[in-house]
């Protein structure tokens, strides 16, 4: 029996030893004084610079330790603590550690915390713990995020966090994460929360590959968040995401200038009067909402630049105060004052006088806004359109126009103006195209997004006198008893942008690059390598390339002698110049570098000319015996490059088998039949030597190319072209006063001419007869040379014309 209460009593007070160890480790383990170093007197400035000395030492990114994580999550949570002075109270007096926590929950802390080291906790085993219920709320999915987040995130900035269910580090941040969302989603902060498990697409489109990650959307870029899970550095984080500019510091050197500038930007103006030095993120958030429509300053009360500005206004200093100017500023049209300005107070104060009480139409999405489309007949918008000038001539009328606004503003009425230099195609179609030498009143409504308006010009103009605000008075007046007042009809032009010049398009453009630059900087900074992969590819693969290219042209200098190896090319080319053309039919598709040559014959004449396909032309070259070679060597080379075209035939004629086809084809010429004679000359084969025809066999015409002379002079080239009958007929006369001979080419300038029998030419002159053709077949594919028509192609053997 003894032995029996001796081991129970051993047992036990062993159990009682590892469970004051335990308590004692918790404590010294949970404790944040110890954990960031610090006494429990030290300063806040001391505990600030023992958390960031810490964090910078302990962040994930940076540390490789395995507990660098742990570490950096106790060390956020121990600053978290000891930076408010209640928790650091309540720490203090009874060891608690979170608000919610009640006094006694601290002791069993302890023994929760030993018990869930044993197998007892289910985070433990990695079992997925239960969503919060207020979370589900916020969960997005990819489709939400692309046509609800992004646009939205033009009004308002989006916190997003991206978790998963197997996460400790999420459970650690929760707490921070709850209080931050009950502080930022009242002033208008989008909260959003992405599971990796959940919607993989989603996290991928955002580039979050970790959990937890804490992610900013603004204008649709996103920003990661890489700094200690604090609530007052989440929401620094907010505030650093909104424009720089939003909100303007106004004091009494700058509040006239604020204020006049109205007529420059065409919005209204807000001040908002605080005791506090810095900008409220509330009202930030309301600037960012409202910055396309209204401009915003805030003026500091606490400091002694405002004191002029106070006394002007007659601003209360106990609660903050919001003043709307719009084009009057020495009066406020709208004030409100309240000591816990609330978001849907600002933004209903700011919603209602978003526009002048005359705004100008600078933009077509202004005046979709301003002058919406008639939807129902109860819900009629009329717009006073006034078309003036910007000159100081037109101030006057614009003052009077006005006045008269301010004096009889209706809700059914709305009332703008539009300068004429600017919008000329607005103003076009309103006054017909009738340049307007006075300022002019135009009542619109608009019944249709297309632009279709019914309007009516307020006759005599609008000059600012009693007499036309009577007018116009009057003529509103009979508008709204008979909605049938509006007679003409048009169809507007969508207006230009005037706040959009080349200037904004290059800002816009170096504020990308800039923010490009500071996400890679970014991304290089917190090793964002999986992201930054695909940009580190491109930077090295150019950097390979061009330097391999200079290597490459170091290496091969030396041997300049080397590189001549190509000089095969040119027999390479006069191998295939030979080979070129293929002579008769052939069935076989040419090679690449071949042009196919048909020879004209009496089997091929009718398929190649007289029933060619319609809009298929024949290139025929006259040639003989004794030219052949030269000429279709020449011939194939300057037909080469054309020789890829469908629609295009070659062919060639042997004049010395053939000699009567070309003399009958010139006689068939209809306006050169009754005024031409053609002597016995014209009859040699030589005469058409080099002449090259483009037969068109539908439409029974043809265009000619007479050949360049083969002399010595080299600037007589201007026969290249295809002539008329009158053309011909000159230069037969010519040919005829220098020789007897029928060439087709120009004389010489020492007065030598082929002479009759003369058919043997050098290689040189036939060469150069067909120097111009290239010229001459562009011309052809462009469709700019005078055609040749025929009633009827002749017949390859005799002179008679086919009937």
């Amino acid at each position: 029996m003894i032995p029996t209460v001796l081991m129970s009593i051993t047992f036990l007070a062993i159990f009682m030893l590892i469970l004051s160890a335990e308590l004692v480790k918790t404590a010294s383990e949970y404790d944040p004084y110890y954990t960031l170093g610090v006494s429990r007197s030290a300063s806040q400035a001391e505990i600030k610079r023992a958390y960031k000395r810490l964090a910078r030492e302990w962040h994930p990114d940076k540390n490789k330790d395995p507990n660098a994580e742990d570490m950096f999550i106790r060390i956020s949570k121990s600053y978290e603590i000891l930076s408010n002075e209640e928790r650091r109270s309540n720490f203090d007096r009874f060891g608690q550690k979170d608000e919610n926590q009640h006094f006694g929950q601290s002791q069993h802390h302890g023994f929760r915390s030993f018990h869930s080291s044993f197998y007892f906790d289910e985070s433990f085993f990695h079992f997925p713990r239960n969503r919060d219920f207020s979370d589900s709320k916020y969960m997005l999915r990819l489709a939400q995020f692309n046509n609800e987040v992004l646009p939205d995130s033009h009004k308002r900035p989006y916190l997003i966090k991206v978790t998963s269910e197997w996460c400790f580090a999420c459970i650690h941040i929760e707490p921070v994460w709850k209080e931050t969302v009950q502080e930022l989603e009242p002033l208008g902060v989008g909260i959003g929360i992405v599971d990796l498990g959940f919607d993989r697409a989603l996290a991928k489109q955002l580039g979050a590959y970790r959990a937890p990650s804490i992610i900013g959307v603004v204008n649709g870029k996103v920003t990661f968040f890489h700094q200690a899970v604090v609530r007052e550095f989440l929401r620094q984080f907010v505030e650093d995401l909104l424009p720089q500019k939003l909100v303007m510091k106004i004091t009494d050197d700058n509040y006239m200038a604020f204020l006049e500038n109205w007529h420059v930007e065409n919005k209204p103006r807000v001040l908002l009067f605080d005791q506090v030095p810095i900008v409220p993120l509330l009202y930030k958030l309301t600037a960012f909402a409202f910055r396309d429509y209204v401009r915003f300053g805030f003026v500091d009360q606490s400091g002694t630049s405002s004191t002029r500005l106070l006394l002007q206004f007659n601003i209360n200093t106990y609660a903050p105060t919001m003043l709307l100017f719009k084009e009057d500023t020495v009066k406020p049209v709208d004030i409100i004052q309240a000591r816990g300005m609330k978001r849907q107070m600002m933004n209903e104060f700011v919603s209602n006088n978003k526009f002048l009480q005359v705004p100008r139409l600078v933009s077509q999405q202004l005046f979709d806004e301003l002058c919406p489309v008639k939807q129902f007949h109860r819900r009629r918008k009329y717009c006073v359109l006034l078309i003036t000038g910007d000159d100081p001539a037109y101030l006057a009328a614009n003052k009077a126009f006005l006045d008269f606004a301010s004096a009889n503003s209706k809700d059914v009425l709305r009332f703008a103006y539009v300068y004429q230099r600017q919008q000329q195609p607005l103003c076009q179609a309103l006054l017909q195209n009738q340049g307007a030498h006075s300022a002019q009143v135009v009542i619109l409504e608009r019944r249709s997004q297309t632009g279709k308006v019914l309007y009516r010009s307020v006759s005599g103009g609008w000059n600012g006198s009693e007499e036309d605000k009577y007018h116009l008075h009057e003529q509103l007046e009979l508008l709204q008893k008979d909605p049938t007042y509006l007679t003409s009809d048009a169809t507007l032009p969508e207006l230009n942008n005037e706040m959009a010049p080349v200037s904004i398009f290059i800002i816009r453009w170096m504020n990308a690059a800039y923010d490009y630059m500071l996400q890679i900087y970014d991304d290089l900074l917190y090793s964002n390598w999986r992201e930054m992969m695909p940009i580190l590819s491109l930077i090295f693969s150019a950097l390979f390339i061009v330097f391999g290219t200079v290597i490459i042209q170091a290496f091969s200098e030396p041997g300049e002698s080397k590189p001549q190896k190509p000089k095969p090319k040119p027999k390479e080319q006069t191998r295939t110049e030979d080979d070129f053309f293929l002579f008769g039919l052939c069935s076989r598709p040419p090679k690449k570098d071949f042009v196919e040559v048909t020879e004209l014959t009496g089997i091929t004449y009718t398929s190649n000319l007289v029933k060619l396909r319609p809009g298929h032309i024949n290139v025929l070259l006259v040639l003989t015996n004794a030219s052949k070679s030269a000429l279709l060597r020449k011939f194939a080379k300057e037909v080469f490059s054309f020789s890829g075209s469908e629609t295009l035939h070659f062919s060639f004629l042997n004049a010395d088998k053939h000699r009567h086809w070309m003399s009958s084809l010139l006689r068939l010429d209809r306006d050169g039949a009754q005024s031409q004679s053609h002597s016995d000359d014209e009859e040699e084969s030589s005469n058409y030597m080099g002449y090259v025809l483009a037969l068109n066999g539908h439409k029974k015409y043809f265009c000619l190319f007479r050949p360049v002379f083969t002399g010595d002079d080299g600037s007589d080239s201007s026969s290249d072209t295809s002539f008329s009958s009158d053309s011909r007929r000159k230069s037969r006369s010519k040919s005829r006063s220098s020789s007897h001979s029928r060439s087709r080419s120009r004389s010489r300038e020492d007065g030598s001419s082929s002479r009759r029998g003369s058919s043997r030419a050098t290689s040189i002159e036939v060469h150069h007869k067909l120097d111009r053709l290239g010229l001459w077949m562009e011309r052809l594919m462009e469709g700019t040379l005078p055609r040749i028509r025929v009633p009827a192609w002749p017949t390859l053997f005799d002179d008679t014309a086919e009937g």
